[in-house]
């Protein structure tokens, strides 16, 4: 039988987290553990593997190389530089990030990888749009965690404001993973009914402006007392691998190329999206107010001027 084989790329707070989650969920068969500080590496492999034996499903942890990756059915990147987010902004990531991206993705491609690639590196789209570059990966086999996890945030608030629980309530953050999203309060649903139907009710009456600003700044909270954040970030990328290898077709919210949907093209940015075997496999478009989708629409020049910056960066 064929074994499901994960890479992780980083090993820092979220890539650990990452790691252990997918033997404890049993999404993965074999992960293989990738990092350039060697010491980190055998470290954190030495710690898992100690608790394999407590694990509920069988799982190896293997350390390898970037061009030992080719056979990784999902690989998920998750390096980053923690100490950079002093900013409370996480383009402040990207002279780091994207000169650390464009120098491994042509080591795992010579490798022969043809899987699924699944970002998490900050920022967001901008890396995951240089992923999808300069690996040459079909369309949707690249994409990026962008809003899943800020989705989270926000189906937390409303859950918290309503008393509701978070599987009663389906709502998205749109845009850049960062701080220029938005709510698109319109598709706002509560077991399939829309919130514009129940305002009635002052539990569902929200101060729309203080919900979007808790939400954004929701990691930032999380951030400051532990100098990280882990949990969430994690289990968004593990749910969506599990998608991946289940071929689950579940809806959730990602940073994904768009090709005319909204009315945009050529950009990388946080929306609804079908999540497959074969990565994100359509794009969710819904009928936009037109408040909204202005809105959005100045999230994707924000997240097009950072692809940009990125550019500059790696093709030097």
């Amino acid at each position: 039988m064929k074994k499901r084989i994960i890479g992780v790329i980083g090993l820092g707070h979220v890539g650990a987290h990452v790691a252990y989650t997918l033997g404890v969920t049993g999404t993965a068969d074999v992960v293989k553990l990738c990092d350039v500080n060697e010491q980190k590496l055998i470290s954190e492999r030495q710690d898992l593997m100690d608790a394999v034996m407590f694990m509920p499903h069988h799982v190896e942890y293997v350390i390898a190389k970037y061009e030992e990756l080719g056979d990784c059915d999902v690989i998920i990147n998750a390096i980053g530089k923690i100490d950079l987010l002093v900013t409370h902004n996480r383009d402040t990531e990207m002279n780091f990030t994207v000169a650390q991206v464009a120098d491994f993705v042509g080591k795992i491609m010579k490798g022969g990888f043809n899987g699924i690639f699944i970002n998490i590196t900050n920022p967001c789209d901008v890396v995951t749009d240089l992923i999808a570059k300069l690996s040459g990966l079909p369309k949707g086999h690249v994409f990026g965690t962008g809003t899943g996890l800020d989705s989270s945030r926000l189906v937390s608030a409303i859950s918290q404001q309503t008393g509701l629980d978070h599987k009663s309530i389906t709502a998205y953050m749109m845009g850049e993973h960062g701080n220029a999203q938005m709510v698109p309060w319109s598709v706002v649903k509560f077991g399939g009914k829309p919130l514009a139907e129940l305002e009635k009710d002052p539990r569902f009456v929200f101060d729309k402006e203080a919900v979007k600003e808790k939400t954004i700044k929701a990691g930032w909270v999380t951030y400051v007392g532990k100098g990280c954040t882990e949990y969430g970030i994690c289990f968004t990328a593990v749910t969506l691998a599990n998608c991946v290898l289940h071929d689950e077709k579940r809806i959730m919210a990602t940073s994904c190329p768009l090709d005319g949907e909204y009315g945009e093209s050529g950009i990388f940015i946080g929306c609804p999206a079908v999540v497959g075997e074969n990565g994100v496999e359509q794009v969710v478009e819904f009928n936009l107010p037109e408040d909204e989708l202005a809105e959005f629409k100045k999230c994707c020049a924000t997240v097009r001027a950072n692809i940009k910056r990125a550019e500059a960066i790696w093709k030097k």
